[in-house]
């Protein structure tokens, strides 16, 4: 698959091609592009165009001293469409890929179809946010193992073999070391999400620990044009624990504002 040359690191990403509506993914800081093997087979046969990538230091996209580090997650995404030629997309983020997708949606608005913020704190920037943000997840669920933070009970039990390989995929997807983060260029605000115009999905997981269904409640209800759905039985890794009804819900979502 091809890389894209930007400042500070060489983005590796994946396009299925054709003429459909594009949907780009952007993946949990605990997956890279292999994340989305549920998703890239079903939205490519409903007629979509699928973009996923790495984010900057995640999986195949390696850094490199042409550039500062660590950049901003928005401009990287900027980037990619450019080269790519497309003009409208769908966004479609995931737990930590959700927040640039967000912030992508505020800074850049007139390049977004629809917006699909999965799992997410959101990264909004409120006492009131923050202060349940915290509640919701104190540090022993921070401290627990990744795959029981962030996979669903559920899924643990009845698929061993997905967990492994989602475990798989996490332990591979930070091959150059601690990552740092990518700051968003402004603060997202409540008075900044209620200026978004452009459809969104905010989509929660009824056994999410990380960022429960109350918490990104509370994201939707300062998003005007936001509807919130929640997932049941599913942990913060909906779209690969449930993937036939999170493809299900996404998909609808799209084909109304597609």
């Amino acid at each position: 698959m091809p890389r894209l040359s930007l400042p500070g690191v060489d983005l590796w990403y994946e396009d299925t091609g054709g003429p459909g509506t594009p949907v780009v993914l952007l993946h949990a800081a605990s997956g890279t592009t292999e994340c989305w093997i549920h998703q890239l087979p079903a939205f490519t046969a409903a007629g979509y165009r699928c973009i996923a990538y790495d984010r900057r230091t995640w999986g195949r996209s390696r850094p490199t001293d042409s550039g500062p580090q660590p950049g901003f997650a928005g401009d990287d995404l900027h980037a990619l469409l450019d080269a790519l030629g497309l003009d409208l997309v769908h966004l479609a983020g995931t737990a930590a890929g959700a927040i640039p997708a967000l912030d992508y949606t505020l800074s850049h608005p007139e390049r977004v179809i629809s917006l699909v913020a999965a799992n997410t704190i959101g990264g909004v920037q409120e006492a009131d946010y923050l202060a349940l943000q915290h509640g919701l997840r104190p540090s022993r669920i921070q401290d627990l193992p990744v795959e029981l933070r962030e996979l669903g009970p559920s899924y643990r039990g009845k698929n061993p073999e997905g967990a492994a390989r989602w475990l798989e995929i996490d332990r591979s997807s930070r091959p150059y070391g601690p990552i740092p983060t990518q700051p968003l260029r402004d603060p997202i605000t409540y008075r900044r999400l209620a200026g978004i115009q452009v459809p969104v999905m905010v989509l929660s997981g009824e056994a999410d620990l990380l960022s429960p269904p109350a918490l990104m409640r509370l994201l939707s209800d300062h998003i005007p044009a936001s509807r919130f759905v929640s997932l049941p039985d599913a942990g913060h890794a909906g779209f690969w624990e449930r993937p036939h009804v999170w493809n299900g819900l996404v998909l609808e979502f799209l084909a109304q504002h597609s």
